[in-house]
């Protein structure tokens, strides 16, 4: 009983240890085209957010600057 019960274990990993050389030989992936586009959809997100941030700042300075212009002389 003992023995079958330690013989297990090593049957499991004699098993993981055929699964894993074909894993590493697994040379499916992301391509360097869809890294590419991934990473500009992202830098374009970001500044999408960025801009809806500071777009109501930036229109209320832009109001501040426009009203005291008439008063320089």
């Amino acid at each position: 009983m003992w023995k079958k019960m330690l013989e297990i274990p090593h049957k499991a990993v004699g098993r993981a240890m055929e699964h894993l050389g074909t894993l590493k030989n697994d040379e499916r992936g992301l391509s360097g085209v869809v890294v590419a586009i991934l990473l500009i959809l992202v830098a374009v997100l970001a500044i999408v957010l960025i801009w809806g941030f500071l777009s109501g700042w930036l229109q209320e300075l832009w109001e501040q600057i426009t009203s005291g212009a008439s008063t320089i002389s």
